[in-house]
């Protein structure tokens, strides 16, 4: 018969495996961040000049590929598309990024301070520190202008990082570094594009993979040991940070900007079967680990479907 004291030592070792698992998790990404982590401005020839003829990003990746009004322009404003796209996804990731690091930040205030997911948490602040900046000079190397989110929804990123629970911070995350992620493992090894956007996407393909690996195990742990409130709040969290996502992965300004009706070209974009198949593929891979650890439930499902990243 099993006594107090064994149930005691049992409860014990039942909360002390997944914080073992968090800490081994945390030590091997350490040890990948200390062999593959890269500076950008020693990394990159900034200084090399745009390449003719080149794209910015791969036209299958565009918005407006393969639609009425993608057929009827000319293939120097398609190239001005990619360039003005480029500027709205790097201008997107920044504004990810720092919301990212915002969460992070909150997510480590109460955990031991010599841990070592704690250092890696601190890492990978650090690595989105040189994204953002990269993306910045990015931005700057192709002259479009920078895009900043509308308003009201870089007002929303000040509400989710005030309310956010810990595993919503780490869906979030998700969000934002795996359907950018699965567009630019297509975009660094593609010869069409411009050099110096293939280098900036290597460089954050590969150490976001290490920042996903991080995000995933947390929140497959979270989303077992949190209140079933939390897990709620997450599920419809969740929903509409993928709904706001979709909206804002391109400012409609980049279609004004390459000399596009601007109404005519977001409804050829919404309209659009092929952008649609881009965006879910691009998604397959995060919604289907969402749906296997129990976010993608009830009301938070139905925002991720009228999002169009959700089949």
């Amino acid at each position: 018969m099993t006594t107090e004291t064994e149930r005691d030592v049992q409860l014990l070792r039942d909360a002390l495996g997944p914080l073992r698992d968090r800490e081994q998790v945390a030590q091997r990404l350490l040890e990948s961040s200390a062999k593959h982590s890269f500076d950008p401005d020693k990394e990159l020839d900034w200084d090399s000049p745009v390449e003719e003829g080149k794209w910015f990003w791969p036209p299958e990746l565009l918005s407006l590929y393969d639609t009425p009004l993608w057929h009827r322009m000319s293939e120097e404003q398609r190239h001005e598309l990619a360039r003005h796209e480029a500027a709205s996804l790097a201008s997107l990731g920044i504004w990810f990024e720092i919301i990212l690091m915002q969460l992070l930040v909150r997510h480590i205030y109460d955990k031991p301070v010599t841990s070592s997911h704690v250092r890696y948490a601190l890492t990978e602040i650090a690595d989105e520190c040189r994204h953002s900046m990269m993306f910045a000079r990015l931005i700057e190397k192709g002259g479009a202008p920078a895009y900043p989110v509308p308003r009201l929804y870089h007002n929303l990123g000040r509400v989710l990082k005030t309310i956010s629970t810990t595993p919503g911070s780490f869906a979030a995350t998700l969000l934002g570094e795996e359907i950018l992620d699965w567009m630019q493992r297509l975009t660094f090894p593609d010869e069409r594009v411009q050099t110096l956007v293939r280098g900036v996407t290597r460089i954050h393909v590969v150490e976001e993979a290490r920042h996903v690996r991080y995000a995933r195990e947390e929140l497959r742990r979270q989303m077992v040991t949190a209140p079933r409130w939390e897990q709620e709040f997450t599920r419809l969290s969740c929903g509409e940070a993928a709904r706001v996502f979709s909206v804002c992965f391109v400012n409609p300004q980049v279609y004004t900007d390459v000399g596009l009706d601007r109404r005519e070209a977001v409804a050829q974009v919404k309209a659009s079967g092929h952008r649609r198949e881009v965006m879910q593929s691009g998604a397959k891979r995060l919604t289907d680990f969402l749906d296997d650890i129990g976010v993608l439930r009830g009301p938070g499902r139905r925002l991720w479907k009228s999002s169009g990243l959700l089949a």
